[in-house]
């Protein structure tokens, strides 16, 4: 399945890991918020999401960094890139 099957069919969790002002400056919804630098202190948290974990920022760089580092804890998760497009995505329901 891909990164956009996952967002239309509603399987997984998406988690914007942008800061929490700007997550409060818009946002997918139904997504949480939990920023970059908070994943490694949330894991007993990010993994009771249901999978796969969808993750968004701005731009995808962040994202990036937050689907490397879960990838390798074995976590299924795929970096989904910018939060607009992620909305855009789930607005074609």
């Amino acid at each position: 399945m891909n990164i956009e099957e996952i967002i239309k069919s509603g399987q997984g969790t998406i988690v914007d890991v942008r800061t929490t002002a700007e997550f409060a400056g818009g946002h997918v919804a139904g997504s949480i918020n939990i920023p970059l630098q908070e994943i490694t202190s949330r894991m007993d948290e990010i993994k009771a999401l249901k999978t796969p974990v969808v993750l968004c920022c701005a731009s995808g760089g962040r994202s990036g960094q937050a689907a490397h580092y879960l990838s390798h804890t074995g976590l299924d998760c795929c970096n989904a890139g910018s939060w607009l497009d992620v909305n855009y995505i789930q607005a074609q329901q």
